[in-house]
C-alpha cells in the first residue's frame, strides 16, 4: 500500500472524470433497486419496510464519516497518532501491539463501522508521520474492524439486528461470546504480524518517535475531540448511533462554519456508501422473495449441533462475501428456527468474521476504502483479497470452534 506524493493536491483532470468501480457498483445497484420497486418485484408496500428499517443506518453511515472527514480536518487524528507512536518508543513490535489493541477496543466498545470511520485516519496518518509502510497500519484497522465485532451487540450493526431475536442482555450476551472473540482475535494477530507487520517492518526494527502534532486551529480541535466524545458518551448511554452521529456532525459542522468556512463542501457526504446500501437491500429484498429463500435454506440445512453451527456459519460468510453481512445475515436468519440459538451465533461469527475475502463484503471494508480513498492511498489489491480470504476462513472455523466449546 503506498500514499500517493504530497505535492499535488489537484489530481490530474482525466483521472477525476473517470468513473470509479464502486461508484459504478453503487449507481447500477440504485438502478436495479428502482427497477424492482417500478415493475413490482418487490411490492410497494415491502420496499417501504425496508427503507423505514435502514433509514437508522444510512443517517448513521452519512453522519458519521462527515463528523469523521472534519475530525481529521481539525487534526485530532494527527495528534492521537503521534501520541501512539510516542507510548511505543521507536519499537516496531510495541507499535504492533498498541495498533491491535487500540482497534480492538475502539471496535468492542463503539462499533466496527465507527473504527473503520475514526481510526482508519489515526493509522494513515501514524504510517506518514513515522515514514514507514502504511499498510500494515491500514490492514490492522481494517481486519480487526470486522474480527473484533463479535462480543457485545454494540459492536456490530448485525448484532443490532440480531438483538431481539437473540433475547440476551449485553453481558448475557458477551457471555456467551467471549470465548469466540477470543479466538477471532488471536487468529487476526497472528496473521497481521505474518502477513503484513513483519514483513513491512524497518530494518532494525525500530522507528524514531515523532514530536507531538501541533493543530493549525487548536479552538477546531478542541470542538472535534468534543464531537468525538459527545459521539462516544451517547453510544454508550444507549442513544440510537445514527442519531448520536448525525447531532455531533452537526455541531462539528457548525464549529466549522463559523471557523472554517471553506473546508464545507458537498464531497463530505459519502453518497456512494448510501446509494449502494439502498439499492442493495432492495435487491436482495426481492430476490429473496423470488427463490433466494429457498437457495439459502438449502445452504444453512436443518441440522443442529456441530454441522449445522458450521453450515450457518459458513453460508453466513459465503453470502456476505458474495453480497454483503447485512442482507447476507438477515437472509439466512430468516430460515433459521426462532428457538436455534447456537446456530443464529454461529451466523453471527460468519457474517461478522467471514465477510473479509472480498472488498464489498461488509460496510466497514467499505467505509475503510472510503477513508483509504480520501487519503489517496492505493491498495495492493491482490495482496489484501489473499490474505483477508485467510482470515475470513481461519477465523471463521476458530470462532466457531469456541462457541461449540462454550456449549
Amino acid at each position: 500500500m503506498t500514499a500517493v506524493g504530497g505535492g499535488g493536491r489537484n489530481p490530474d483532470q482525466a483521472a477525476r472524470r473517470r468513473l470509479h468501480p464502486l461508484d459504478a457498483i453503487a449507481l447500477a445497484l440504485a438502478v436495479a433497486g428502482a427497477g424492482c420497486v417500478a415493475t413490482g418485484l418487490l411490492p410497494h408496500a415491502d420496499a417501504a419496510a425496508i427503507l423505514a428499517r435502514i433509514l437508522p443506518l444510512l443517517l448513521f453511515l452519512g453522519t458519521v464519516v462527515v463528523l469523521a472527514e472534519l475530525t481529521a480536518a481539525a487534526g485530532v487524528f494527527d495528534v492521537l497518532a503521534t501520541r501512539l507512536a510516542g507510548v511505543a518508543r521507536g519499537s516496531w513490535p510495541a507499535l504492533f501491539a498498541l495498533c491491535v489493541g487500540f482497534a480492538a477496543l475502539t471496535t468492542v466498545v463503539l462499533n466496527l463501522d465507527t473504527t473503520a470511520v475514526l481510526l482508519t485516519p489515526v493509522m494513515l496518518a501514524l504510517a506518514v508521520t513515522l515514514r514507514t509502510a502504511v499498510a500494515p497500519l491500514a490492514v490492522t484497522t481494517v481486519w480487526l474492524a470486522n474480527t473484533a465485532s463479535l462480543l457485545l451487540p454494540m459492536s456490530n450493526l448485525t448484532n443490532l439486528l440480531a438483538a431481539d431475536r437473540v433475547g440476551l442482555d449485553p453481558l448475557a450476551y458477551a457471555g456467551v461470546m467471549w470465548l469466540p472473540q477470543l479466538a477471532a482475535l488471536a487468529v487476526t494477530t497472528v496473521l497481521l504480524w505474518c502477513f503484513w507487520w513483519r514483513r513491512d517492518r524497518p530494518a532494525d526494527g525500530r522507528f524514531v518517535p515523532p514530536a507531538v502534532h501541533r493543530p493549525a486551529d487548536p479552538v477546531l480541535y478542541r470542538a472535534a475531540l468534543v464531537a468525538c466524545l459527545l459521539f462516544v458518551t451517547a453510544i454508550l448511554a444507549g442513544a440510537p448511533v445514527g442519531l448520536a452521529s448525525a447531532v455531533a456532525a452537526v455541531l462539528l459542522l457548525l464549529g466549522f462554519a463559523l471557523r472554517s468556512p471553506g473546508t464545507l463542501r458537498p464531497a463530505l457526504l459519502p453518497w456512494r456508501l448510501l446509494v449502494f446500501v439502498t439499492g442493495l437491500f432492495l435487491v436482495v429484498q426481492t430476490t429473496g422473495q423470488h427463490g433466494l429463500h429457498d437457495l439459502v435454506a438449502w445452504l444453512a440445512g436443518r441440522d443442529g449441533g456441530t454441522p449445522g453451527a458450521l453450515r450457518a456459519g459458513g453460508a453466513g460468510a459465503l453470502l456476505a462475501n458474495l453480497v454483503n453481512n447485512l442482507p447476507a445475515y438477515l437472509a439466512v436468519e430468516a430460515v433459521l428456527p426462532a428457538g436455534d440459538r447456537q446456530r443464529l451465533f454461529a451466523l453471527l461469527i460468519g457474517t461478522n468474521v467471514g465477510p473479509l475475502a472480498l472488498p464489498w463484503a461488509s460496510l466497514a471494508t467499505l467505509l475503510w476504502l472510503e477513508r483509504c480513498r480520501a487519503a489517496r492511498v492505493a491498495v495492493p489489491l491482490a495482496r489484501f483479497l489473499l490474505t483477508s480470504a485467510v482470515l475470513a476462513v481461519l477465523g471463521t472455523l476458530a470462532a466457531i470452534g469456541a462457541l461449540l466449546l462454550t456449549g
